[in-house]
């Protein structure tokens, strides 16, 4: 298929987007066969099966790099909790936070998590997101992540739309642990990561390092064992204060350290060495009124390749919307809109170790999103307003 006059924002690293004028995209068998000017349209495509995108913007589809859109239960309490001047850690160590949505998650069946988050998935596919990274996290014992996680399998089996998993089972202490996390990792969390491993249920592993959850050296105790798995890693680090996870995550070559507020300088640096992205979530840094905000700059200065997601989940961003966290990341850290953008798109596959999407170029896959505007910096402009006018998925609308 041909789809033609429209304007092109590639991605490809190219400096303004990438922006090619009255475009074409040639598409063959789900993948990007050829991409550019229509003047330059090999004679080979000539007579294909066209569709006019009547001037359109064509960007790569979008890719939500971290989610939490699987769980039960959601907590409009401590939202109501906070705004009376309860910190989130406040909250956590009253029995809220985390493990407040465990209860909720252990005592859903599969279906029932599946049918809750596929509604949350389509708020997503609706603003022209293909790829959505799903963790676990909520269920903290074998059963219930391995119930998590088969969850967010299914919703690939439901939508169009691809799926990560990320497991995340040090996500929280439990109750039944309490003040006994080195256990908990030693009986639990590396025992259900192995038996996710042997189901074929996990892409990447995760973790939550901080003064609430875990620290460097148990986090250090998983990622050594996904090392052993041969699973790729990534990390909650420097959310509500420095423990060193940005650091930890560059010396196992995390794929993304997310979150970020208290990193430094030294630790852009790290991660640029390693090649981590710094996955940037506005949603959360916006629900808990947090003041430190992510070193947009000194990620720059290293070139660290940072990403942009909702981190939608019932506590700390119960946002389902990618094009809100793009006008977020630009306004509250001031992020530029092609850097938005690529967060969404080049940036959030990379975070993923997705080699195959992020970008308009030739071999990738045809997953597209057509925009009913002028140029790709509305999309990170407008509040509230969804511009799609078609999804593309693997070469098909």
């Amino acid at each position: 298929m041909l789809l033609t006059n429209a304007t092109l924002a590639t991605m490809d690293g190219t400096p303004a987007y990438g922006l090619v004028e009255q475009g074409v995209i040639v598409t063959e068998a789900g993948r990007i066969a050829w991409v550019g000017p229509a003047s330059e349209l090999p004679a080979e495509f000539h007579g294909h099966e066209s569709l006019n995108l009547g001037g359109r913007l064509v960007t790569p589809a979008l890719i939500d790099c971290h989610t939490h859109v699987v769980h039960g239960g959601n907590r409009a309490k401590e939202f109501e909790m906070r705004l009376q001047g309860a910190s989130y850690e406040e909250v956590a160590r009253a029995g809220g936070g985390i493990v407040s949505t465990v209860g909720a998650t252990r005592s859903a069946s599969e279906d029932d998590l599946l049918a809750g988050s596929l509604t949350r998935v389509d708020a997503l596919i609706a603003e022209g997101v293909s790829t959505i990274e799903i963790k676990s996290g909520y269920g903290l014992d074998i059963e219930n992540e391995l119930k998590m996680l088969r969850a967010a399998k299914a919703v690939a089996e439901r939508r169009q739309v691809r799926v990560r998993t990320s497991y995340l089972g040090a996500h929280a202490v439990p109750p039944e642990y309490k003040d006994r996390p080195d256990a908990y990792i030693d009986e639990v969390c590396i025992p259900g990561l192995e038996a996710a491993h042997a189901e074929g249920l996990v892409d990447a592993v995760d973790g939550f390092c901080e003064g609430i959850a875990f620290t460097p050296d148990q986090i250090a105790r998983v990622f050594d064992k996904a090392r052993s798995l041969g699973i790729p890693v990534k990390l909650h680090a420097e959310q509500l204060s420095n423990l060193g996870g940005a650091q930890l995550a560059a010396s196992y070559g995390a794929l993304s350290a997310d979150h970020l507020e208290y990193a430094n300088a030294a630790d852009a640096a790290a991660m640029a060495k390693a090649g981590t992205v710094a996955v940037i979530l506005p949603g959360a840094f916006y629900t808990l009124h947090e003041t430190a905000a992510p070193p947009i700059d000194a990620f720059r200065q290293n070139g660290v390749a940072m990403a942009v997601a909702t981190d939608c989940n019932p506590g700390s961003s119960p946002m389902t919307s990618l094009l809100l966290s793009m006008n977020m990341a630009c306004t509250l850290f001031r992020m530029t809109p092609e850097e938005a953008l690529a967060g969404v798109t080049r940036n959030a596959a990379r975070a993923l170790g997705l080699g195959d999407a992020g970008m308009i170029k030739p071999g990738l896959r045809a997953d597209l999103a057509v925009w009913n505007v002028e140029h790709p910096a509305e999309l990170a402009y407008r509040i509230g307003f969804n511009p799609l006018w078609k999804r593309i998925y693997g070469g098909a609308l």
